[in-house]
This record gives structure tokens, sequence and C-alpha cells, in this order.
């Protein structure tokens, strides 16, 4: 199959930002379905999990569509966008420290608050990747490149860091283990390398 006859599936969380996703592949060049049915997402080349509003209402809709063992058992590449990212970690503490909410459990890292105490949450805006690792994700990318975030809870550095920033404090600006990764920021909203991290993926 070509790399232009992907099936490429954006999965429908119940989220607002599907469609901007859904324009932001067509924009490079390919074609990407919107569906929470479990057949098509299994069947797909390549899964986009998007998400922007809270991990408990993300969580709840998600178990709601019976999606949670589909989206756990996926063997294809699986890009996480902002709060898609922050779905595949083991648990969020969006609810407090007493009350976190289990998330999918892809890569075994924790969501925490930004500990932002001298600037304004949520980290809105243009921010620089401080730190890169090799991953084919971020081939023709650089330590220094501008990407668009939007949040106020976000994972630590850890063993599963492909990418670094930093706001007051360093975060994961994105995560990977195995067939999973994670983007922080926005790709759908970054610009040519934001498209570059799409395309990047469809092609891996």
């Amino acid at each position: 199959m070509s790399i232009k006859n992907q099936q490429v599936v954006i999965v429908d969380t119940g989220c607002a930002n599907l469609s901007s996703v859904q324009f932001a592949v067509k924009r490079i060049g390919y074609q990407a379905s919107i569906t929470d049915d479990i057949s098509a997402i299994n069947a797909a080349d390549k899964v986009i999990l998007p998400g922007v509003g809270s991990a408990k209402h993300a969580m709840a809709n998600i178990k709601a569509k019976g999606l949670v063992s589909t989206l756990q058992q996926l063997t294809q590449p699986t890009l996480g966008f902002c709060l898609g990212m922050q779905l595949m970690t083991t648990s969020s503490d969006e609810g407090g420290i007493t009350t976190p909410i289990d998330c999918l459990g892809l890569i075994p890292t924790r969501v925490k608050p930004l500990q932002a105490k001298d600037v304004r949450l949520p980290h809105m805006g243009w921010n620089t990747l401080t730190a890169i690792s090799d991953h084919p994700v971020f081939n023709g990318i650089n330590v220094g490149d501008y990407f668009y975030f939007v949040h106020s809870f976000a994972a630590p550095v850890s063993e599963f860091t492909v990418a670094s920033c930093d706001y007051e404090q360093p975060f994961s600006a994105a995560i990977a283990k195995d067939n999973f990764i994670g983007c922080q920021f926005h790709p759908e909203r970054s610009s040519k390398l934001g498209s570059k991290i799409i395309q990047n993926f469809i092609e891996m």
C-alpha cells in the first residue's frame, strides 16, 4: 500500500477539536476519517487520539463508547494531541491528588498540575522545545523550534520523555512507548512544524 492510501483514523472522543485535526491532516495531502467505530479503528494504519477539555469528561466519553480496551490493544502507530497525550498516561491528577482520574495506561507516567508560581496558567501560546530524543516523529525538528501549547497539567520529564519544554519548570512536551506517542502541544495549531510532526507520523 502506498503512503497516500493509508487509512488514518481520528478517534471520536467527543471533544471539540476533531474537525481541526482532520483539516490539519488533509492540509498535508492525506485523508482522515473521524470515527468511534471499533472495527474502523482496529483496521486503521495510523490512529490519532485528539483532545481538548478535561480528562474526566474525555475518559467518560471513551468508556461510554466502549473504546477503552480497543485503544489499549492497538498495535499500529498511535499519536495523541494535547489532552489525547494525557489520556495515554496511567492517571491524571486533574481531579486532585487524592482522587486521580484513571487514564488508558498506555505510557506509564502520571499527569500532574504545572507548578507555575510566577507565570500565568494555563500555559498558553508558543514555546520552544528544550530537548528532543531520536524519535521518527521529530525528524527535521530541532531544539528551539516553537510549538503551540494550551494546558495546565503536564507529564513530568521521565524515561518516556522524547521532547521537553520549560514553563518555569521542565515538563514533557512529548512522551512515547512502543507504538504510542503523545504530544502535549497542538500539532494541528503549530503551523509548518506542526504539519511536519503529523506528516512524520503518517509516513512512519
